[in-house]
């Protein structure tokens, strides 16, 4: 989470394609904090985000983070300039990973870790 928190400040901080590129990495180092915490290895950009669901998240924050995830791909490799329509709303992300991240004890570790267990199999 200390990941996510110094790169959204620098969010704040930074102009054009970069501000879009850095929205992205601030929301998926939360997210992946959470992963973290349980136990949890992956990768692959698009499996993380899919792991949203053992989670709680709903389906428009994971609209709202393949999206994103899309917008810094098309920045990043395709050099398009699409811009950050809303730093609030990246700050709510991270906001809202940071209560997730808090509210996980041990019993919704094991719930969780059972539950992807089950996928895999």
């Amino acid at each position: 989470m200390n990941e996510a928190d110094e790169t959204l400040k620098n969010v704040f901080l930074t102009k054009g394609k970069w501000k879009l590129i850095l929205s992205y990495y601030a929301c998926y180092n939360a997210l992946y904090s959470i992963l973290m915490k349980c136990g949890i290895k992956s990768e692959i950009h698009e499996c993380t985000i899919e792991l949203m669901s053992l989670f709680d998240f709903e389906e428009n924050q994971v609209k709202f983070l393949r999206n994103l995830k899309d917008d810094r791909i098309a920045n990043q490799y395709y050099l398009k300039n699409i811009e950050l329509q809303s730093e609030k709303k990246i700050s709510e992300f991270v906001l809202e990973c940071k209560t997730k991240l808090v509210d996980l004890n041990s019993a919704k570790i094991f719930e969780i870790r059972s539950e992807l267990s089950a996928l895999i199999k």
